[in-house]
């Protein structure tokens, strides 16, 4: 052990891979200690002999650090950067130490050492698994008086910051040939081979220094030199290759979709100062034409009675712990396994000067190649006997060790206990890429099978043991033409899983499967008596693998338990889902910049900061801000809307429609693919003009409209609705890449690119007149219905002759930089016309006068083009188009289906509530039938009343008929119409 105290009493002089000149100051739970920098905050802590570092969540039991890597379930710390910096539940195996970092342990009242909490565990045996499915149902209103607010104050190991994160966070897009996760020997020879194809890689590892397992094995050589050093060696050699991205402190979380990977990079958390300019974290979206899955495996614990004691590792992170960290975890060390990593583990300290009292082996012939080994280090070995129990309250003291089949127990002094139950595939990934697993009934593992996307596991986690064997794996999996030799001592074939002696179904112990959760082998017992015969119910019952390390040490002993109750055979009793994220994800990296002001960022057209000179009134229409209304002194909404209304009629108005959806569509096919995404003709269309469209999804409904401009026999300028824009995209690039792939057509989204300015009513054209250069925009030349490119001021511009109010209108586009000099040039001269800027809410009215509808308002996602009246926007000649055999299902033209019709009250008056119910008898008793409800209503200025859309069952049957609206102060009656209420000729639109 190392002499000096200042860096740890367990430090081991000349161990390790760590400097002792660079150290760094800690605090853990108030006390300071120093660390070498390198040290995670278990190695740092491991040095100074603390292993009690928290308590388990429903026993509150002592709990210690248990294992080396992200698979930690018990050493959950708060961790503090400064004072406005603080996160909960942060693994001390994966946080690294810095100069100033403060940690303090959590689930612990008033100390960690004295916890209040701890009497849960003398009730344990009211606490067996599924208690809170009995406990909490009686009595029933005891639930959210007594019940709810004790479990919500009991809930959770950490406390949630409460003050706003000071940090940021940033995000990235990436694509490449071959991703790589993990940065082992297998990831590690697969990005050399890879990268020597010339393919773009990207190599990513959760760790600070690439290695794997080697961080531990310091046995294995590779190329003739140490493995650690080889891979620090090849990582350079990748670093220096242009063609290669490695990222360490970077984990794999989800494997999505199509070859879409998520990645969190840890920038800045090892940091004490870190730049202002750096992220906290990086979130990584990737598209990867390959994947290989280089995680490796995870070791196992041995299940047995008090197996949850501080004191008590996995064998792997005592030797981690050793070999990278210098730190040994104990002076008198036993050892309990039931496979050769253990022994491993045990030379290693063995040679570092830690007294071992005795390797315990389950096995009664583990092989004479490790017990020879043994002998020669003056190792007592106990095979074919079990550690059945230890002591120790706040550290383990002692295990109980007996001759399996035996009666005769001895105990042995122990300050520290390893213990391996062999290796689990990290099939996480795997699973998570939707791929199928097949169980190794000769090793008792699940390995990947049947894969469903570009993916291949090569390593550990695929089930290969012998290094060389792996090393060829890589090599082939890379695709390039590399030599790598490489040999270890021990293959990592064999072990256990499930319950070990001590541990059986007579035994009342708690024996841990689940060290987060509480769960042990008399839980998962009791969960199949209980009638629990799916793991997934078994699962949900116990909690078993749903703490946040996701199973990664207790799923498979879960398993094998209840498949011994079950008398059932492994793959058939199966195995839960292993979910993304593979491990914890913070909110600030999913959310990056989408915080504050840009949570829900506001859109503003190019005109937003004239309309506001204006005195515009907005609304938030999806993430658009629009002008409402513009009004004047003395004005209310109502007044400044009808005053509006009137003018545009009278002489004209002007409108920033900018929010549009506009879509770009190109190409040789592009009226072809049109026709099947429209339920009109497209084909027909001539260069020049426009038509009016209706999209419908398969079932027959209306999904979104607009009209349409046909520029060239190849190029259609699309309109859709302000919110309807980007679904409308995505639903055109799902049809074209996977129903038409065979058209060559091309969408490019173009609603930021356009500014549009509507001019509305009679003098429209003398408004626009002096600005449009080279178009003849009379009404013989350029009538309703078409479009032209021009210049505007100079400016290369689309002009379309088209309405949204019944008059004759423009609509004027122009390249988003200059819509304001535009707008302020035909405002100008319109306002020496006489005529006014309007709003969303005088265009909604002046829609509604002329019976035109808006999808999404006066459509709920159950209407039809026919329901809507727009029959006539169906073709009758097409053979094929998106929603063609919904609209023919016998439902769909059925009579008596909710029409959409106009509704005039009886009192011209009133105005309806929109949503409002209809009903064809006031009188009749509740509950009474409802016919349909409101859609749009409105007061129009212009027709001198009100009026209202309304969705009724079987409407235009009913036109003349009374029906009733039943408001919360009176009933009122209306009248069934047709939708048109203002210039029912439709005269005024041609100008």
């Amino acid at each position: 052990m190392s002499s000096s105290s200042n860096i740890g009493a367990f430090r081991i002089k000349g161990a390790g891979r760590h400097t002792p000149a660079r150290t760094a100051r800690f605090t853990f739970d108030g006390k300071t200690y120093t660390a070498l920098e390198g040290d995670t905050v278990a190695s740092a802590l491991l040095a100074h002999g603390v292993h009690l570092v928290g308590r388990s969540f429903k026993y509150h039991r002592p709990r210690g650090i248990l294992s080396a890597g992200p698979e930690e379930p018990n050493a959950l710390l708060d961790v503090s950067w400064d004072s406005a910096r603080r996160q909960p539940n942060v693994r001390a195996t994966v946080q690294e130490v810095f100069d100033g970092v403060k940690i303090a342990s959590q689930n612990r009242w008033p100390s960690l050492k004295h916890d209040i909490g701890a009497f849960n565990d003398m009730l344990s045996p009211f606490f067996a698994a599924g208690f809170y499915y009995k406990t909490f149902m009686w009595p029933k209103e005891a639930w959210a008086k007594i019940y709810e607010p004790f479990i919500r104050r009991a809930a959770g190991l950490g406390e949630a910051p409460k003050e706003e994160d000071p940090d940021h966070y940033a995000n990235r897009f990436a694509h490449c040939d071959v991703l790589i996760a993990g940065a082992g020997v297998a990831g590690l020879t697969t990005a050399l081979s890879a990268a020597a194809t010339g393919a773009t890689v990207i190599l990513v590892d959760e760790q600070p220094e690439v290695g794997g397992a080697l961080h531990h094995d310091a046995a294995t050589t590779i190329d003739g030199q140490n493995g650690y050093d080889w891979a620090q060696d090849a990582a350079a050699r990748l670093k220096a290759m242009p063609n290669v991205t490695l990222l360490t402190r970077t984990t794999v979380f989800g494997y999505y979709n199509h070859g879409f990977l998520g990645l969190v990079e840890r920038v800045t958390d090892h940091l004490a100062r870190p730049g202002r300019n750096l992220p906290r974290e990086r979130l990584w979206q990737v598209r990867a034409k390959r994947v290989v899955i280089a995680t490796g495996a995870i070791e196992r614990h041995m299940v047995f009675s008090n197996n949850d004691r501080p004191g008590i590792m996995l064998a792997s992170a005592a030797r981690s712990f050793l070999n990278h960290h210098g730190v040994a975890l104990g002076r008198n060390v036993g050892v309990y396994t039931a496979h050769d990593s253990a022994y491993e583990a045990a030379f290693d300290l063995k040679r570092a000067g830690v007294s071992i009292a005795a390797i315990v082996d389950n096995r009664t012939d583990p092989g004479e190649a490790v017990l020879a080994e043994a002998r020669a280090l003056g190792i007592d070995v106990l095979t074919g006997h079990s550690v059945t129990d230890t002591s120790g309250r706040l550290r383990v003291a002692s295990m109980t060790v007996v001759r399996n089949g035996g009666a005769n127990a001895r105990k042995i002094k122990i300050d520290a206990l390893i213990m391996s139950a062999g290796w689990t595939p990290s099939v996480h990934l795997f699973s998570q890429s939707r791929g199928k697993l097949r169980f190794d009934e000769a090793n008792q593992r699940f390995l990947p099978h049947i894969y469903t996307q570009n993916c291949v596991s090569v390593g550990g986690c695929n089930g290969t043991d012998d290094i060389a064997d792996l090393v060829g794996e890589a090599i082939a999996a890379g695709g390039g033409s590399i030599a790598v030799t490489a040999e270890n001592r021990f293959e990592w074939t064999g072990g256990m899983i499930g319950a070990a002696e001590g541990a059986g179904p007579d035994t009342a112990v708690k024996a841990f499967v689940d060290f987060q959760h509480d769960v042990t082998a008399k839980d998962i017992r009791l969960a199949v008596r209980e009638g629990m015969h799916s793991i997934e119910h078994i699962k949900r019952f116990t909690t078993n693998g749903m703490a946040s390390d996701q199973g990664k040490l207790s799923n498979m002993h879960g398993l094998a338990i209840a498949a011994e109750v079950l008398d059932r055979p492994i793959p058939q009793v199966g195995l839960t889902t292993f979910r993304a994220p593979y491990t914890p994800v913070t909110y600030g990296a999913l959310v990056a910049h989408s915080r504050g002001e840009l949570f829900d960022p506001a859109r503003k057209t190019p005109m937003h900061a004239l309309e506001a000179q204006a005195g515009a009134e907005f609304e938030d229409v999806g993430n658009w801000k629009r002008a409402w209304y513009f009004p004047r002194r003395g004005e209310d909404m109502h007044a400044a809307v009808n005053r509006e209304c009137r003018t545009v009629r009278d002489v004209g108005g002007v409108f920033d429609a900018s929010t549009l959806g506009k879509i770009e569509v190109v190409g040789p096919d592009a009226a072809q693919f049109l026709n099947l995404l429209y339920t009109n003709a497209w084909d027909t269309l001539k260069p020049g003009k426009s038509r009016y469209g209706i999209m419908t999804r398969e079932d027959g409904f209306i999904y979104d409209d607009g009209v349409v401009g046909r520029l060239a026999e190849d190029r259609f300028h699309v309109t859709t609705t302000t919110g309807g824009a980007p679904r409308v995209l995505h639903h055109m690039e799902d049809y074209l890449q996977t129903e038409f792939p065979h058209l060559k057509v091309w969408l490019t989204s173009t609603t930021e690119q356009w500014a549009v300015i509507a001019v509305q009513g009679p003098k429209a054209r003398e408004i626009i007149q002096p600005f449009v250069e080279g178009l003849d925009i009379s009404n013989e030349a350029f009538p309703h219905m078409s479009v032209a490119e021009c210049s505007v001021m100079g400016v290369p511009a689309r002009l379309f002759r088209m309405s949204f109010t019944g008059e004759l209108g423009f609509e004027v586009n122009v390249p988003a930089d200059y819509g304001p000099d535009v707008w302020k040039a035909i405002w100008e001269r319109a306002q020496g016309i006489g005529a006014c800027l309007y709003g969303t809410e005088t265009m909604h009215v002046l829609r509604a006068e002329k019976g035109y509808i808006i999808v999404g308002q006066d459509t709920d996602g159950t209407v039809t083009p026919d329901d809507a009246g727009l029959s006539w926007a169906v073709s009758k000649k097409k053979t094929d188009f998106v929603g063609i055999r919904g609209l023919k299902r016998p439902d769909l033209v059925r009579d008596g289906r909710k029409q959409l019709v106009g509704l005039m009250t009886r009192d011209p008056t009133l105005v309806l509530e929109e949503g409002a119910q209809i009903v064809a008898d006031p009188n009749q008793p509740k509950p009474m039938t409802m016919l349909g409800h409101v859609t749009s209503a409105y007061w129009s200025e212009n027709c001198g009343r009100s009026i209202a859309f309304a969705l009724v069952a079987g409407g235009r049957a009913r036109m003349g008929e009374t029906l009733y609206v039943p408001m919360k102060e009176t009933t009122i009656a209306v009248e069934v119409t047709d939708l048109v209420f203002f210039d029912k000729e439709g005269g005024r639109i041609h100008g």
